[in-house]
């Protein structure tokens, strides 16, 4: 038998944090500080039909924190290169870079995970930046002795 967790929901106009549009945690206090717990954030980062929420399980309930976000929730916060270009995100979830999804949006680089957007932070754009060039304002990524080109929106 499945034992049922008591589900608390926290709104978004309820939340006392959200997420910046540089992949940064705040409250009314300021941005947030301390490692573990920016870690953690991001980390328990989950998604729903109703949005982002941060979710923390105890033994008897399951609270989700729906939070309110600039831009996205999802970042790239780390760029690794093996044979491919794997991207890893704030969740600590890992995706494979597919060069076709990237886009750049007011100077800021952005790729997709599935249905969920995905930006990457100035750190990550750092990284990547080795990969790309730039001719005449058109941008590209050259990956595995091929060359693409990164659309521009907006």
């Amino acid at each position: 038998m499945t034992k049922q967790f008591k589900e608390i929901v926290i709104s978004k106009d309820k939340a006392v944090f959200w997420l910046d549009s540089h992949g940064r945690w705040h409250n009314k206090h300021g941005q947030f500080e301390h490692r573990k717990i920016i870690d953690f954030f991001h980390s328990s980062i989950r998604k729903d039909k109703d949005g982002y929420f941060v979710a923390q399980a105890t033994e008897s309930y399951l609270e989700k924190v729906y939070f309110r976000y600039e831009d996205t929730a999802i970042f790239v916060f780390n760029v690794i290169k093996n044979e491919s270009i794997f991207l890893l995100l704030n969740t600590k979830k890992q995706i494979k870079l597919n060069p076709e999804e990237l886009y750049i949006k007011d100077d800021y680089l952005y790729t997709w995970d599935e249905e969920d957007l995905v930006k990457f932070n100035e750190q990550s754009m750092m990284k990547i930046s080795k990969y790309m060039e730039n001719d005449n304002e058109v941008y590209f990524i050259n990956l595995n002795d091929k060359r693409y080109k990164i659309r521009t929106l907006g």
